[in-house]
């Protein structure tokens, strides 16, 4: 068993997720403590600054020079977040054997039959392990993609050691509600996952447009607000949703176009009809489940819970009501990720990522 800190920075770029586990990479998972450290506003700008230069860049040409300063940040509130969760868990670093380091998507470009796929996440592996002291698995995505295979989601297989350890009846759907929606099967065959499309991160935006704030807390402006049919439909003829998965999506290839013109809260409720309707469609593609589990910070919202319940005709239940924690599932996931990473195992399935074949992941940055 190793003691593993991970790191999750989603792309609302409000913090990291930090969160202790003791892991065979296996089914041997042991819950410790974790929490999320905000970003500091100067901090948040900059990484804002980095997304909005990656959507300009899209992998032609040099890199945008603002990815430096990024890094320079991300290492500072990743440190900080570890101290966190070394303090919560009364440890020191040497108590640590890994820490497992997402970094920050700033761009993801799907393979198609056209182009190869392409995906970069910010953070500097061997800086963060200078930093802290421990060393660090990062850069968790590239592999896959430069085999053939979308780089996410990748969290499935830590979903399905879960439901192992557990012994959980299936199969089961475990939806992931984060700025993209994505959505494990497990329970039956291979493991199986791909993005269903926009979760909160549309929604976020709309709220950040029309009221200047980061999102619709509890859905209050979405419960306000009427569907635009209309707008829903045309949201809803995006072309993504007819690819057959495994298959993944950026969280800007989604438009707010369809919704502008209407009121605050009747684009709200519309941007979460469109989650809940894509959501269901994807799971009832993929069969019955025994349940729906959901993680994720939109579980939170109890408008978007409820939409979804109504369109899947059964109940959406945070995962939270088999013992696992939403708020902290990413960053766990990730810790699990980077002692499979050291031992050189399987991070991802052709049935997960579209990969040819199972296929491993992640760079080792020793500490000194």
């Amino acid at each position: 068993m190793y003691r593993v800190i991970g790191l999750m920075s989603g792309t609302s770029l409000d913090g990291v997720d930090a969160a202790l586990i003791e892991t065979d990479g296996e089914a041997g998972i042991r819950f410790g403590p974790g929490a999320e450290h905000p970003y500091a506003g100067d901090q948040r700008r900059t990484l804002q600054e980095a997304v909005n230069a990656a959507i300009a860049w899209q992998f032609d040409g040099a890199e945008p020079g603002i990815f430096k300063s990024a890094e320079e940040a991300l290492t500072d509130a990743h440190a900080a977040a570890i101290g966190n969760v070394l303090a919560m868990a009364g440890l020191t670093a040497a108590d640590i054997d890994l820490i497992g380091f997402h970094g920050q998507t700033v761009l993801h470009r799907a393979p198609s039959a056209q182009r190869a796929g392409a995906t970069r996440q910010l953070g500097d592996g061997r800086a963060l392990a200078e930093a802290v002291g421990i060393d660090v698995v990062y850069d968790f995505r590239t592999a896959d993609v430069a085999s053939g295979g979308h780089g996410a989601p990748l969290a499935t297989l830590y979903h399905e050691a879960l439901f192992r350890r557990d012994s959980l009846p299936g199969p089961i759907a475990v939806l992931n509600l984060g700025g993209v929606a994505n959505v494990s099967w497990l329970g039956d065959g291979d493991p199986k996952a791909f993005d269903t499309g926009p979760a909160s991160g549309l929604l976020d935006a709309w709220c950040e447009q029309t009221i200047d704030r980061p999102f619709d807390r509890n859905g209050e402006l979405a419960a306000k607000g009427k569907v635009d049919e209309a707008a829903l439909a045309q949201l809803m003829a995006h072309p993504y949703f007819p690819l057959p998965p495994p298959k993944s999506l950026d969280r800007w290839d989604f438009s707010l176009d369809p919704v502008q013109g209407l009121s605050p809260e009747d684009g709200a409720a519309t941007l979460t009809a469109f989650t809940a309707r894509t959501v269901a469609e994807a799971i009832a593609g993929m069969g019955q489940p025994q349940r729906v589990l959901a993680t994720g910070g939109g579980r939170k919202n109890p408008v978007m819970m409820a939409a979804i319940a109504a369109q899947l005709g059964r109940p959406a239940e945070p995962v939270e009501a088999v013992g696992w924690n939403g708020d902290l599932m990413e960053a766990q996931a990730f810790a699990w990720l980077a002692v499979r990473s050291l031992k050189g195992w399987p991070l991802s399935l052709p049935s997960t990522t579209g990969v040819p074949q199972p296929m491993t992941g992640g760079k080792l940055a020793k500490a000194g």
